[in-house]
């Protein structure tokens, strides 16, 4: 810019840095095109806020492809003046599917790994979630859209199971689900900077993980406005629309 401009380098530094432009950087984003965006806002943070009495409120998804990475040399602790350091490079020893369910109420999650993330390993996630819940109790089930969680042998499942009630998040809106937040936690304290010879040492450190959380879980607390996702919702959507 600065040669087609016939100006110095650091001056167009300046007007960049006067205007508060960044053009180095760029941000993803998502804007959900589904039509009933603000009643399922409403309805989950609802759920987070005000839960049912006698009820119990589950965040579930499924981690898929958690990959079980070897590196290739040995790398240097952490020492003053040095970071840790890692090879690039890592050998691949195999895949595991987390699937979790955060207690919404407490912050424990059950967690459970399995080979695949079909619909039949979710009925048998939803089994093993449903041993943990006294029969006394409701089950508000928090979901996203993925396929295997509305296939008709679910759909079956939930009708045997009337205690059960399922709220999905909007489309392309998964980071409304609470427990995509335990997902980022582990994948930054346990999985990044981890060593693992093969599935079944990742599988006990995941599970390792999962019950150090439990020893010490905090409640999950939601503090956003859903007045205000909605209308910054619907203000991406109004941008977007005169770009058009």
């Amino acid at each position: 810019m600065a040669k087609a401009a016939g100006v110095s380098l650091f001056y167009v530094q300046r007007v960049w840095h006067s205007h508060g432009l960044q053009p180095h950087c760029i941000r993803t984003f998502k804007l959900s095109n589904d039509p009933a965006f603000a009643a399922k806002v409403r309805d989950i943070v609802g759920l987070y806020v005000d839960p049912p009495a006698h009820a119990v409120v589950l965040s579930i998804d499924e981690k898929s492809q958690i990959q079980a990475l070897d590196r290739t040399q040995l790398g240097l602790p952490l020492k003053k003046g040095r970071v840790g350091t890692m090879t690039h490079d890592y050998k691949r020893h195999g895949t595991t599917t987390l699937f979790a369910a955060l207690d919404v109420l407490d912050g424990e999650v059950v967690g459970r790994c399995m080979q695949r993330h079909r619909h039949q390993e979710f009925i048998r996630f939803l089994n093993t979630v449903a041993k943990t819940v006294p029969a006394s109790k409701a089950m508000h089930v928090i979901l996203d859209n993925y396929a295997a969680h509305k296939h008709p042998k679910v759909i079956a499942w939930l009708a045997r199971h009337l205690r059960v009630t399922f709220h999905f998040t909007p489309t392309s809106a998964s980071w409304l689900n609470a427990v995509e937040g335990f997902f980022a936690a582990l994948t930054k304290r346990r999985l990044r900077r981890g060593t693992f010879l093969g599935v079944v040492d990742l599988q006990a450190a995941i599970n390792r993980y999962l019950a150090e959380h439990n020893l010490d879980p905090t409640p999950f607390r939601w503090k956003a406005d859903p007045d205000t996702i909605i209308a910054a919702a619907a203000r991406g959507h109004q941008t977007l629309d005169s770009i058009h």
